[in-house]
């Protein structure tokens, strides 16, 4: 079977809305894939604002702004149709949307983007809450994209998404697992800004700074480090705890983002030596996909190169397009895997009752 599917992914570092259009083709049960077209989507700015503060609205005007992104994004993806002459050639779209809130001891997570608004903009199906059954089956309904690194990803014991936030996925003897490990470009590019730009390219400015030993001790004691998995973190997690701790220091901006760097690469190098201690042979040699807009940032993937050689991990950074459109990528699968009735949302991963079937569907 062949789908040709547009997944989007709206991330939470702000930077913009990311679209694919790919063929997926399941044969008996193996899936592959090729992407057709791609395009990253920067927001205005009234959008990035729109997008920052959407969790302090009221709930009426939550709601509006839900039905206007949904516009706003089927508007993007028609155009994004019409450049790449795709008319008739879709199936369906896949829409993640935008994260706000993300609450799973309340069983509630919130996506901004109706699914309706997308289907009548653009006149295809769409499926879109991919996060909501899972969450509603007591799971953290995050992350989800194991089930694209399972399917499309084969060949590798460990997947790193330097996204917003930083997250990984491994293959154990007991199934697959993955969590968030901690906020990576959100607050990277929260920092930067206060230089007027919008990230640190390459990781430059970051590897010129002088690592603060005393804030990252306090980073790393922060408690959901200490906490076992299954976790998932809100966005506002990185904007509300961790960037508050860096106002008042009265060190530059470049230290701040050297001292934030070796964070990430800390939390990310404990987290993978606590699952190789899980696998069959702990001592045997493995390989990791970095994905995700932080694998640019050639500064933080030499630190973590460091930090993981004593476990004898290979990283492993593939082309650009896969590292930027990965995710969108996997919400095309996930959408795939919706349509036809199969589970999409692994509950080993999630901490769910079970296995489930996401996506709610839009039909014009």
């Amino acid at each position: 079977m062949v789908y040709n599917v547009i997944g989007t992914m709206s991330g939470s570092s702000l930077d913009g809305l990311d679209i694919v259009f790919a063929e997926l083709t399941e044969v008996r049960g193996q899936w592959t894939y090729v992407i057709k077209a791609s395009e990253s989507l920067p927001y205005e700015q009234e959008w990035v604002e729109k997008l920052a503060q959407a969790t302090e609205l009221s709930a009426r005007d939550y709601l509006l702004l839900h039905s206007e992104y949904g516009h706003y994004s089927g508007h993007r993806i028609k155009a994004f149709i019409e450049k790449n002459n795709l008319d008739h050639k879709v199936h369906f779209i896949a829409s993640h949307g935008h994260t706000t809130f993300h609450v799973p001891a309340g069983k509630m997570t919130a996506q901004l983007g109706e699914g309706a608004a997308i289907a009548a903009v653009t006149g295809l199906p769409v499926i879109s809450d991919l996060r909501a059954m899972d969450i509603a089956l007591g799971g953290q309904g995050a992350p989800i994209v194991p089930i694209g690194e399972k399917y499309l990803f084969p060949g590798f014991q460990y997947w790193l998404n330097l996204g917003g936030i930083a997250n990984i996925s491994a293959m154990l003897p007991e199934g697959f697992t993955a969590f968030d490990i901690c906020p990576a470009n959100r607050v990277l590019n929260g920092l930067v800004a206060a230089l007027g730009r919008a990230y640190d390219d390459g990781g430059q400015l970051a590897a010129g700074g002088v690592t603060d030993e005393a804030l990252l001790n306090r980073l790393n004691a922060l408690p959901y480090y200490a906490e076992s998995w299954p976790k998932s973190l809100a966005n506002d997690f990185g904007t509300n705890t961790v960037l508050p701790m860096f106002q008042e220091l009265k060190i530059s901006v470049q230290g701040k983002l050297s001292t934030y760097v070796a964070h990430i690469a800390a939390q990310i190098a404990k987290s993978v030596s606590e699952l190789k201690n899980r696998m069959e042979d702990p001592t045997a040699p493995a390989k990791m996909l970095i994905t995700g807009g932080g694998a640019f940032n050639t500064f933080l993937v030499n630190c973590l190169r460091e930090q993981l050689e004593p476990l004898d991990i290979e990283l492993v950074v593939p082309d650009e397009q896969t590292v930027s459109f990965k995710e969108a990528l996997v919400m095309a699968l996930i959408g795939a895997l919706r349509w036809r009735q199969e589970e999409n949302v692994l509950s080993s991963v999630t901490g769910a009752s079970r296995n489930s079937i996401g996506g709610a569907l839009w039909m014009n």
